[in-house]
């Protein structure tokens, strides 16, 4: 009999085309693997949809709040029905920023100065000197960034509008020129580097993320020996500070520039990076041998309850 998954996919979050797409693929892959696949597009019932189907296993492919925040985890152990990714306590944390960043310093990772302000106190005046980036506390594929360059004379109005729905506070960054790197890691191990490129030439944003050929993916990144090496040893030992399970992108950024500070900082973890043909931790995994369909195999027989 084979083994019944439930992928969980869609969800409410600002971030529900991603999973959709990210669920789809693995939905596609784990049937091809010969797994019994039902696809759930996660509403408000999903506790009462979940009892009725009573999976083997539930493969997490929900992205942004309620799906990457502990919510659906802390469901799911409820339940007690084994999920792929991390835990509760890990992605409530990761998914906070600065939180995050608190407990990845303390255990030696580099990560960018900052501080945590009301997003209308950081329309009035800024509240570092630019350049800097503004990011909301707990979103995920750079929803709601905003770059600040240096000489901006007023910060981002943006902040103080109705329009803004990404929360009241905000986090703060110095902004780190140089190099966009990401390094997943599988279970115990880090994978490959890869640079990432904007294909339009400017930053790594949404659409550059996810629309076919918006950014290039240059793996494994043209770096020295030892920065690569410490670009993994810096993802896995922030993968394991924040308890990550399973499978983890760590985002991070190199200045190279002329003149540049040399810093290597992490930016964040992302404990459910996306799926899809264009996302970069599928690329990891082929560049370390494993086809997609294995790929997501080893994540289902990964999967397990306290997390």
């Amino acid at each position: 009999m084979s083994k019944h998954v439930a992928v969980l996919m869609g969800g409410t979050s600002s971030e529900r085309e991603v999973s959709l797409n990210s669920g789809t693929a693995c939905a596609d892959a784990l049937e091809g693997e010969g797994y019994r696949v039902t696809r759930v597009d996660v509403g408000a019932d999903i506790a009462s949809v979940l009892t009725e189907l009573r999976p083997d296993a539930a493969f997490n492919a929900l992205h942004g709040p309620a799906g990457e925040d502990g919510t659906i985890q802390g469901l799911l152990e409820i339940l007690r029905i084994p999920y792929t990714h991390s835990g509760v306590l890990a992605s409530a944390l990761a998914m906070h920023k600065e939180r995050a960043k608190v407990v990845m310093r303390a255990a030696g990772v580099s990560v960018p100065e900052g501080l945590v302000v009301n997003r209308h106190d950081a329309a009035k005046s800024h509240p570092i000197a630019p350049p800097y980036v503004v990011k909301p506390v707990s979103e995920g594929s750079s929803m709601g960034v905003i770059i600040v360059r240096d000489g901006r004379s007023h910060p981002p109005q943006i902040l103080a509008s109705d329009e803004w729905a990404f929360g009241e506070e905000v986090l703060v960054e110095t902004y780190v020129a140089g190099r966009e790197l990401t390094c997943a890691v599988m279970g115990d191990r880090a994978l490959g580097v890869i640079e990432i490129k904007a294909a339009s030439g400017g930053w790594y944003d949404y659409d550059a993320k996810y629309a076919p050929g918006g950014s290039i993916h240059v793996l494994p990144a043209e770096l020295k020996p030892n920065v690569y090496q410490r670009v993994q040893e810096l993802s896995l030992t922030a993968h394991q500070a924040l308890g990550c399970r399973g499978v983890s992108r760590a985002d991070l950024r190199y200045d190279d520039t002329p003149g540049g500070t040399g810093a290597l900082v992490v930016l964040e973890v992302n404990t459910q990076p996306g799926m899809t043909q264009t996302s970069l931790v599928p690329d990891m995994a082929a560049h370390a041998g494993y086809r997609f369909g294995e790929f997501v195999r080893w994540m289902v027989e990964d999967a397990s309850l306290g997390r």
